[in-house]
Parts: structure tokens; sequence; C-alpha cells
């Protein structure tokens, strides 16, 4: 399909800069194909769902995956750069996006250390190869430290990773560490939030259990190229980049058991539900997944595994706007999405949030 179907004019005023508070306060639109919208909120959510369905929830933590250093060559003079950590491939290898990708090659050294790092970090340093330099500013690094060594001195040294519609027009603060990470994560690895689920308090959380609706639990590690502009004028020539995602058969079972009683399966996040449809088999059972998925939903994708969907209002032209079209319909989406700016709703990663319904199936 062409891109530019995709598009829409979003004033830059409607992204937000700082979430809702308390979380839970954001402002919900739900949106039921063929019939009319209803804005609501985030902790009405309770009352939308009914008992026995079943909220997805992505589990995995961010870290502090933006890296500054200093290349260094024999002879050469340092030079400045950026790394990006997006997929981790072994214990001591990432790839990564660099800034300036262009003055980087394969076989350059890089030391990082950066601002706000500890003192004992910053001493010692995190040194690196550039291993391969692949396409669109796309680096693989092999670090001279593995395993939890390696996590600890990225903990160290790196920095949250906030999208960069946002740190292009402020810094990072403490604030942002709390803000941008959700109240259940716990399995380190995302350099990205998965971002609807910022909207759920623990009291939300504790109002979901008392109206009888499941609370399952899912990892897929977001990586840094959910923030990549799809430069491709045809869908069919963007390449998604992978995720590590996990679902293990107990979770499969809770999922299979939910729709075998009537109710709804509903994902929080387009990341849930990305690692749900590379899970499910094409009669729509959800089977166990370890690995990585570059699963890339446009119209015309039938989904087998997810009856409904929470998450943000995207940018224009993004695989994410892509994914809610093929969910709800396009014009069903970009009427949905001239609505929420007109009547003053907040954008993207801190943004308000949207209960999507499926498109009937023709």
């Amino acid at each position: 399909m062409r891109v530019d179907l995709f598009d829409f004019d979003l004033p830059e005023e409607a992204i937000a800069l700082r979430p809702a508070s308390p979380r839970d306060a954001s402002r919900l639109l739900v949106v039921r194909p063929g019939a009319p919208l209803a804005d609501s909120a985030v902790r009405d959510l309770p009352g939308i769902l009914g008992p026995g369905d079943a909220l997805v929830f992505n589990d995995t933590r961010v870290i502090p995956a933006r890296l500054s250093g200093i290349r260094h060559r024999p002879g050469g003079t340092g030079l400045r750069c950026e790394a990006m950590l997006h997929l981790r491939e072994a214990p001591d290898r990432w790839r990564a996006f660099a800034r300036p990708a262009k003055r980087l090659a394969a076989g350059d050294r890089i030391r990082f250390g950066g601002e706000g790092a500890s003192e004992v970090c910053a001493l010692a340093g995190l040194d690196a190869a550039v291993e391969e330099k692949g396409e669109g500013g796309e680096i693989l690094l092999r670090f001279d430290l593995a395993g939890p060594a390696l996590d600890e001195a990225i903990a160290g040294l790196g920095a949250l990773p906030l999208p960069p519609y946002i740190a292009g027009k402020r810094a990072t603060d403490a604030q942002d560490t709390t803000d941008y990470q959700t109240v259940y994560a716990r399995e380190p690895g995302a350099v990205a939030a998965p971002t609807a689920g910022l909207h759920f308090s623990d009291d939300l959380l504790r109002q979901i259990d008392a109206a009888g609706i499941e609370r399952v639990h899912l990892t897929l590690h977001v990586g840094a190229g959910t923030f990549l502009p799809v430069k491709a004028e045809d869908t069919q020539a963007h390449r998604m980049h992978a995720e590590i995602g996990l679902l293990d058969a107990p979770t499969a079972e809770r999922l299979n058991a939910v729709r075998a009683r009537g109710g709804k399966i509903v994902a929080v996040g387009t990341t849930a539900l990305r690692l749900l449809e590379s899970a499910a088999s094409p009669e729509g059972t959800i089977r166990p997944f370890s690995g990585p998925t570059d699963i890339f939903i446009t119209p015309g994708y039938r989904f087998r595994a997810v009856d409904a969907l929470v998450t943000n209002f995207h940018l224009p032209r993004s695989t994410l706007f892509m994914l809610v079209s093929a969910f709800s319909g396009l014009e069903t989406m970009r009427a949905a999405y001239a609505h929420a700016i007109a009547a003053g709703y907040r954008f993207y990663s801190y943004g308000d949030a949207s209960l999507l319904f499926p498109e009937a199936a023709e």
C-alpha cells in the first residue's frame, strides 16, 4: 500500500511532553467500527470490559540504552558519537543505531562513558568494537564485557532513551525514570517503553482484578526501530527491525482458555498485539513463542489472536498507525484521529489512549 495513505496533519502541540498525573487520568477514545466514537477515560476500563475478558500486558523493562562515547583510531583524533542499543544478539553484542554513522567503520573502537554515570563507571569506561556496519545508521557492537557485567556497565553509563520527538524538545530528567516505565515492568531489555501500559496505576490494576478481568503478562523487548520513520513510498519496501519476545506455555494455555469460554483477549499496546499475533496459529490458537519477531501489520492482515486493543495515538506515516488502521479500518481510524485532534487528545508516548475494536471481517 502507498505510505501516503497513512498521512494526516498533526499539530506539533498535540504531542505530549509529559504524561497525565495520575497515570489513569488519561483520556480514552473508544472506537467501535460502525458505531459512534465515545469519549471516556482510562480509569473507566473495568466497566467497559467484561468479567472473563483478559488484558494482556507487556512486562518488559526499559534499560538506559543511549550510550555516549568517543571513537578512537590509531594516530587519529577522537570522535564523539552516540549509540542507541536496540537488539541484543549475544551476551557481548548489541545492534545499535549510531550517530554520526557515516564516520564509523568496521574495526573502530569506541569507549563509552556518559553524563550521569557513576564515578566508578565513568572512570572505568566501557569499550566496544564496531563489528559490522549496516544500512540506516545501524552498527553491530562487540563489547569487552558480557552478560551481567555488561548489563551493569550499561545501567551505570547509559541514559534513558526518550523518543526523539520528546528528547528534542526538553532534557530527560529524574521524573522520566519513573514516568517512562510501567508499574508492572520486570524483565529488563527494552529500549523503548510499551507506552499503552504507562496509563495503568496500581489502583487501576486492583479495580481490574475486582471486576473479574484477568491480567496476563508476556514479554516483548521493544526496540528503537519503533521510532524510525517509514521512508519507503510503499509499505512492501519497509523493513521492520526484529524484537525479542517470550510467551511461555502456561500463558498460552491461559489465553486459549479465555477464548474457549467466550472472553475477549485485549492487548495492552501494539507490542503485546504483535507478539500475540506472532504466536498464533492460522486457526487462532496461541502457542508458546520465544525468539525474534519482525511482524509488520498493515491493512489486509487477518488478525487471529486479539479481540480488542488498548493503544496510544500514533504519528502520521508510522508503522503503528498502519497497524491500528489494519485492526479497525483505515477510514475508521482517520475519522477517530480527526476527532481526537479536534477534541484535544494528547498524542504518542506520553499521550492519551484509545480502545479499539476490530473491523468486521468481510
